[in-house]
Parts: structure tokens; C-alpha cells; sequence
């Protein structure tokens, strides 16, 4: 049941953005499962892994700040080394993916356009690189709409069996991908243009 409330809040969490994503359907046994997904790629892999431990880790962090600024500093630096790394690595992986298309996506899923239909309630793995932080996420997804649009099907998703992790590393992205948006609004207003 879905309230006006609820209608506005899911709203204030949409952006338009333009990301890496490959979409394939799940097999009926990966569909079946609700653990955490593996992709072919060695390299996405450890992309995902490096942005859910850094994200797992921020809490330690603040403590280890709180009690010794010079490691949590070290530390920081650290992060920043392990952060360039991971650009890398996401440029490597969009190599595979493919060039970023345009989107509209929240924490609770994805709207893509696609070539061909892809049947309401059908399963997919959902592959994005999130950018310019290098975010890699490999998450499920429960097709709720496929409608003609022009050439192709504009297709809607829900993501489904999130972990804690993945759902505020999306809100997160989120969150900041609005803040930039309003700030440029903001720089425009003021110049006058």
C-alpha cells in the first residue's frame, strides 16, 4: 500500500545519472539463493569488496580518531592510496562493462533503457559502476515494469536482498550525486546564468 508520503520520499531519493551497467538474467538456482553474488570478473570482484570493506570500516575509523589522531591520519592517508587503486580498477572494469548510459536509479533500484524487453517479474544480476567514486556494485533485481519507449524498452527494477552495506553505499552515492547537483544549481544562480 503505497501512501503519499511514502510516493514523495521514494521521489527525493531518484537521481538521474549516467552509469556503467551490464544487466543478465539470473539462472533459477541464483534467483533462488538471496547470498551475496559473484561476478566472472576477478577484478569487478575486488572492486565491490574494497568499497563494502572501506564502508564497513568508517565507524572504526571515527573511533580510532577520537583516541589517536596521528594513526587516524595514517590511516586516512591510507584510504586515499587504496582509493586512487580503485579508480584504477574501475576504469579497467568499465572497459568490460561498457561506456556509462543514462539512468534513473535509487536505493531501491534501477530504470535503464534496453534494446530488448525483458519480461515483468523476471530476475537479473545487476552490474554498475558508480562513478567518479568507483563504486562497483553487483546486486539482484526483480523486473516490475518493461514499457515500449521509441527504439528500445525502458525497463524498471527493484533490487532485491540488499545487504546493509550495499543499501547505504547507494544512499550515500545518492545522497552526494544531490548535493553536487544543487551546488552547481546554486553556482549557476549566482553567476547569473
Amino acid at each position: 500500500m503505497s501512501t503519499l508520503d511514502e510516493e514523495d520520499r521514494r521521489e527525493y531519493y531518484r537521481i538521474e545519472d549516467s552509469i556503467a551497467l551490464e544487466i543478465r538474467p539470473l539462472s533459477a538456482a541464483e534467483a533462488a539463493g538471496q547470498e551475496v553474488l559473484q561476478d566472472a570478473s576477478p577484478l569487478f570482484n575486488v572492486l565491490s569488496e574494497l568499497h563494502l570493506s572501506e564502508f564497513e570500516s568508517q565507524h572504526l575509523l571515527r573511533q580510532i580518531n577520537e583516541r589517536d589522531r596521528a594513526i587516524a591520519a595514517f590511516l586516512k592517508s591510507q584510504n586515499k592510496r587504496i582509493d586512487l587503486l580503485s579508480q584504477v580498477i574501475a576504469l579497467t572494469a568499465l572497459g568490460q562493462i561498457g561506456e556509462p548510459q543514462p539512468v534513473i536509479i535509487s536505493e531501491g533500484g534501477v530504470d535503464f533503457q534496453n534494446p530488448t524487453p525483458i519480461a515483468a517479474g523476471s530476475r537479473l544480476s545487476v552490474k554498475m559502476v558508480l562513478m567518479p567514486q568507483a563504486h562497483g556494485l553487483l546486486l539482484r533485481a526483480r523486473v516490475t515494469h518493461c514499457d515500449r519507449k521509441g527504439d528500445g524498452y525502458d525497463i524498471g527494477t527493484e533490487f532485491e536482498h540488499l545487504t546493509d552495506a550495499q543499501r547505504q553505499l547507494l544512499a550515500r552515492y545518492i545522497l552526494q550525486k544531490q548535493a553536487q547537483e544543487r551546488r552547481l544549481a546554486r553556482e549557476q544562480n549566482e553567476s547569473g546564468i
